[in-house]
Order: structure tokens, then sequence, then C-alpha cells
């Protein structure tokens, strides 16, 4: 058998996602909430969702309102192509 490790070690152990990764994180919001209209969600919420998402290895802290708003739009595109 042969095992590529790198790919079994990306299927054990999740990406490390941080605030720049607005794309990833919009994926994995819309994955995790697939009927919440990200335009809907406040700040304070999304950061909480953010930080909670498995794979999470950013400083809390170190979020603000330009890295917020680009994962809502990036959640809010993945929301409407999952609309159809």
């Amino acid at each position: 058998m042969d095992w590529n490790l790198t790919s079994l070690f990306e299927e054990k152990m999740p990406r490390e996602i941080h605030w720049t990764d607005a794309e990833e994180i919009g994926i994995q919001l819309q994955e995790k909430f697939p009927d919440l209209d990200p335009f809907t969600v406040r700040f304070t919420d999304l950061h909480r969702y953010v930080t909670e998402l498995e794979g999470f290895a950013d400083d809390p802290t170190k979020s603000n309102e330009p890295r917020l708003e680009a994962i809502q739009m990036a959640w809010h595109e993945e929301y409407e192509d999952a609309k159809g």
C-alpha cells in the first residue's frame, strides 16, 4: 500500500485557519450554518463563530472590522452560490 504522508496528515489534522483566510472561513461558515444569511449576523457573533471553527489558530484579539467584513463577504458569496 502506498501511503502519502502529506494527504494522511491533511485528513487527520485540519489546516490552521487565520483571520486573513477569509475565503476558507467563508466556506466553513457556509457549511456550518447553511441557512443563515451572513448579512444578518452581528460582528460580535461572527467573531465568535470564526474563533469556534475547527482549525482556527489565530489570536482572537487580532480581528478587526475590515477582516470581519472580508469574512462576511466571502461567506455571503458562498451563501449565494449555495442558493443557486
